[in-house]
């Protein structure tokens, strides 16, 4: 039954339910595929037993004719989402053995459609990081090789382990977080499609937080559709979040539709930047024309705070990081460090040693933004900026009906070949701007670069407008007809 791992969930569900399958023998044959992948470093805990309990709660569900959404579903969750009784440590030392005795509103509702959870999946600690290599856990390596080379490759961050197992086929489908890419980068790098909902359309709670107005959860898999029947599972409002959207969740996948007549697709002229690889822009155009086979007319739009996005980003997200990270202090849970003195030098101690130095540097440029000498002249300003960029959207969505851009401005790179931080922090260009406007946005794949790596394009919606996204992504999807999969090597 290998054949099932390389199946799409929309396949694995209709299968199921037909009968050509039971749960448990897709559950066993994940199972058996995540243990045999142990060299991705995708997952920190395997759950082969969750996975299990499901596959036969939902054949017994099938029996009686009363199966859920994603009944026969096996999961990857993202080390981010808090699962009972299940190590929940957002890839950091800080929580290494924390098990929560609740579970987050998105994978309970994961749960109430019937899916199993194979495991939780690697990620950058606390979110921070595009190349999962800031995870205590160590990176994760991509299944995806350049021609000819044997050099490990990122699979992006922080959403790194959940792009990795669905881009492996060790996972259907996964949970991914987006603050300012962190979803949709990742799922450029390996191939897959990757959607940040509105923010608001995912509860946050149980999501440990690392930027609250910026985090939102949303769903990664092989297809669009894949991303619609996750996405609706996952979606609805949580009374528990304050910032959650009091709205029905639509009917996403029923409404799937790549005819665009009469759409307009927004090509904003600020993201043709400096230093992008010829291959990024030359997909973009190949996209615009893929759109116009579609039905959709191309418009230039503007975008004239785009530029200052990137800095924006980097300093509110610090900035309400250093505050959402200041409960990891070693009293009520995680870990402790042992020190002689009193409870400042214990503070001091556990959070020297249980933070890594990507989210010292981050808490630290929080700290420093937000201080009463700088507070105005930072943090405030950059609200400001966050305002006027919110308002090129509205006035670009007043031209269009979707935007579409480059993903990244690069392919995957190589485990280690990116050490300065800046440098780092430019991977998220393109994903920026529509976090800090809390707009939905998608990578769907679009071809292979000149080493034989995948390429992403990204399409940002109007609030609310998943819709438009999604059909717009179906529609690049049949026409790049991208069956690209990484050689097995691991």
């Amino acid at each position: 039954m290998s054949e099932l791992t390389s199946k799409t969930i929309a396949e694995l569900r209709d299968g199921f339910r037909s009968g050509d399958f039971t749960a448990r023998e897709i559950a066993e044959t994940y199972n058996a595929a995540v243990a045999a992948a142990k060299t991705l470093n995708a997952y920190t805990v395997e759950t082969p037993e969750d996975a299990l309990a499901a596959a036969q709660a939902a054949d017994e569900a099938r029996g009686n004719g009363d199966p859920g959404a994603l009944a026969g579903i096996p999961l990857g969750i993202k080390d981010l989402f808090a699962t009972r009784g299940v190590d929940s440590t957002a890839g950091s030392n800080i929580l290494k053995g924390f098990k929560p005795t609740y579970e987050s509103t998105v994978t309970a509702n994961l749960r109430k459609a019937g899916a199993g959870m194979l495991g939780k999946l690697n990620m950058d600690e606390f979110a921070m990081g595009s190349s999962n290599e800031t995870s205590a856990y160590g990176p994760v390596l991509s299944p995806w090789r350049r021609k000819g080379s044997n050099v490990g490759l990122t699979p992006g961050g922080s959403s790194g382990g959940s792009a990795a197992a669905v881009a492996a086929d060790i996972a259907p489908g996964v949970t991914g977080t987006d603050t300012g890419g962190s979803i949709r980068q990742p799922a450029a790098f390996v191939g897959i499609c990757g959607i940040k909902p509105t923010y608001g359309r995912c509860s946050r709670w149980g999501v440990v937080a690392f930027a609250s107005s910026l985090d939102q959860a949303g769903p990664m898999a092989k297809t669009v559709r894949d991303c619609a029947i996750l996405l609706e599972a996952m979606a609805g409002f949580d009374p528990k979040d304050s910032t959650s959207l009091d709205l029905p969740v639509p009917q996403w996948e029923a409404n799937l539709s790549s005819n665009l007549n009469g759409k307009r697709v927004g090509i904003p002229k600020e993201y043709r930047i400096d230093g992008v690889p010829a291959e990024i822009n030359a997909l973009w155009d190949q996209g615009i024309e893929w759109l116009k086979d579609a039905g959709a007319t191309p418009v230039e739009i503007s975008l004239p705070h785009t530029k200052y996005a990137l800095p924006t980003y980097y300093i509110i997200a610090p900035a309400e990081a250093s505050s959402n990270l200041a409960r990891y202090d070693g009293v009520r849970y995680g870990m402790r460090a042992a020190v002689e003195g009193g409870l400042d030098d214990m503070y001091g101690a556990t959070r020297a040693g249980g933070f890594g130095a990507e989210v010292k540097r981050r808490i630290m440029i929080g700290t420093y933004v937000l201080s009463a000498g700088f507070y105005d002249a930072y943090f405030t300003k950059a609200q400001k900026v966050r305002a006027l960029i919110k308002q090129d959207f509205r006035n670009a969505f007043q031209q269009c009906d979707v935007i579409l851009t480059p993903t990244a401005p690069s392919a995957a790179f190589g485990i280690g070949e990116t050490t300065d931080p800046l440098a780092m922090y430019l991977n998220d260009v393109f994903a920026v701007p529509a976090s800090l406007a809390g707009l939905p946005a998608m990578s769907v794949p679009g071809g292979l670069d000149g080493q034989g790596l995948p390429l992403g394009l990204h399409l940002i919606g109007n609030e609310l407008d998943e819709q438009m996204v999604l059909n717009a992504g179906l529609a690049i999807e049949e026409r790049a007809g991208f069956t690209a999969r990484p050689e097995k090597w691991w």
